[in-house]
């Protein structure tokens, strides 16, 4: 008699139990009239159609109905809860937070899995999953389809028989905890702590996954606190943008190669240290530049102001497992034999995204960087050699191999000493690109007035003239060439299509 009542009153408050036929509205009031009675609205969670888990769960949370939620958690239909979108753009409240934690806290403190329990991935993430909530509430006329994996199997008793177990008990699949992190000083808060501690304590049946991680200032000691909670193989994404010494550097290393899943790694500004010896020095690269050999799915590498990279650079590249679609080796110092080594290597076989941005080339041979070329033409998409020091003599060796790029489809080579004739047979050269829409290209040093470095916008305006006409002459009028330099007061560039795009210096106040 009882479950008979409570489902007439539910069948009451949600009218026709249709959420796609209904008028929203009446949806809406039905779900916040039920929430009125916390008790009433926990005992309906049982018999509630799925279809409407996600109306009530969005009500419960927009209004902080916090027994609700912690209930809600503990019977959610679905395999994926993506808390993260509802929690984008909002001042979450903690105690909320905590209520979908502590109902996570319940449910895996069961021995016997709920019969209908499906939830498997917490998701904290707040741009995935961005239709969920839309297509469940009815916003979307259209329903997506979410495939969900097999119902979850209650847990197995073992049976004795003459004291001998005949049958092995079912472990628990671990749920997972989903999130990206930002490691910063400061950047702990209660929710995040309450996050940490409960992983801690149920490291066993909760896994924290982490996509997405970015380190900055931070102390390595609290960074390696944190890191013992997460599913290090989860990682597939680092950025490492913290002024690190080499020993500190080298302390982080032992978890870079457990990260076996990493596709993408950044790492910036690793600076050299006065109180360590030579022999301390390459000890400390060995232990950085061995780890990847575990990084068998690494694709692409950002490195930027690593001091010990000249010279060392072949050190790096024979730990590489395979082949990278994106090599970024910008603002470093790097030797001709550095380069001789990146031209042979097997790990650039397959690149489509080449930067040597900030890396001085004046000195290097122009027919290392003619091979590096030549090995990467069959798959390089963007070039970037911005402020390399290339001369006019070293472009004109390039040129050649520049017009093999067949897949090339921007190039950027500004802050170059580059004169209007080399730049006239760069048109000629790569004209025949197909794919190449986007050249970026240094203010001709025949636009100058002085050494001082002082432009002619007017001169500078004839000359990118006579550049497109160059262009609709050979039958590309829709590529795009623009001119770029940086500003004198700021750094930031300042682009000319002919007239300057002024950057933020020139703006009036």
């Amino acid at each position: 008699m009882e479950r008979r009542h409570l489902r007439t009153c539910i069948q009451s408050r949600f009218i026709s139990m249709s959420v796609w036929t209904s008028p929203r509205r009446l949806v809406d009031l039905a779900g916040q009239s039920l929430l009125k009675n916390e008790a009433l609205a926990i005992a309906a969670l049982e018999m509630l159609p799925r279809e409407l888990f996600p109306l009530l769960f969005t009500a419960a949370f927009d209004g902080r109905h916090n027994q609700t939620l912690k209930a809600m958690v503990q019977a959610w239909p679905f395999t994926c809860l993506p808390l993260g979108v509802l929690m984008k753009g909002q001042q979450l409240h903690v105690d909320t937070f905590k209520a979908v934690l502590d109902g996570v806290d319940v449910l895996l403190a069961q021995e016997v899995r709920p019969r209908r329990w499906k939830l498997k991935v917490l998701d904290l993430r707040k741009n995935s999953h961005q239709d969920f909530w839309t297509v469940w509430s009815g916003k979307r006329v259209s329903l997506c389809s979410f495939p969900e994996p097999e119902a979850a199997q209650p847990m197995r008793k073992k049976r004795k028989v003459d004291g001998s177990s005949t049958e092995a008990e079912q472990p628990l699949t671990p749920m997972e905890v989903l999130v990206d992190l930002s490691l910063k000083e400061g950047a702990y808060d209660e929710l995040f702590t309450h996050l940490i501690e409960i992983v801690r304590r149920k490291k066993d049946v909760l896994h924290l996954c982490c996509k997405k991680l970015k380190i900055f200032a931070m102390p390595v000691q609290n960074i390696k606190m944190i890191l013992k909670m997460v599913q290090l193989d989860s990682i597939e994404d680092l950025e490492v943008t913290c002024t690190w010494k080499l020993p500190t550097l080298a302390k982080f290393s032992p978890h870079l190669s457990q990260m076996s899943n990493l596709r993408r790694l950044l790492l910036a500004h690793i600076h050299p240290s006065s109180f360590i010896s030579p022999e301390k020095e390459e000890q400390c690269i060995a232990q950085f530049t061995t780890q990847f050999l575990n990084l068998h799915c690494l694709q692409d590498l950002y490195v930027d102001s690593l001091f010990f990279l000249r010279g060392r650079l072949d050190q790096l590249l024979r730990c590489m497992m395979n082949p990278l679609e994106t090599l970024s080796i910008t603002n470093c110092w790097l030797s001709e034999g550095d380069v001789t080594h990146l031209s042979q290597s097997p790990s650039i076989s397959q690149l489509s995204v080449l930067s040597l941005s900030g890396v001085m080339l004046t000195e290097i041979n122009p027919e290392l960087l003619q091979a590096l070329l030549e090995r990467t033409s069959a798959t390089l998409q963007d070039l970037d050699l911005d402020e390399c020091g290339i001369m006019d003599t070293q472009l004109l060796v390039l040129l050649p191999s520049l017009s093999h790029c067949s897949q090339l489809t921007t190039l950027s080579f500004c802050g170059n000493p580059i004169s209007m004739s080399v730049l006239e047979s760069l048109v000629h050269h790569v004209i025949g690109l197909n794919n190449l829409s986007h050249v970026l290209y240094p203010v001709p040093m025949e636009s100058y007035e002085d050494v001082n470095g002082t432009l002619d916008l007017g001169r500078l305006a004839f000359l990118h003239t006579r550049l497109r006409e160059l262009l609709c002459e050979l039958g590309r009028p829709g590529m795009v060439w623009l001119s770029a330099n940086p500003c004198p007061h700021c750094g930031d560039r300042t682009f000319y299509d002919p007239d300057p795009i002024l950057c933020p210096c020139f703006m009036p106040a």
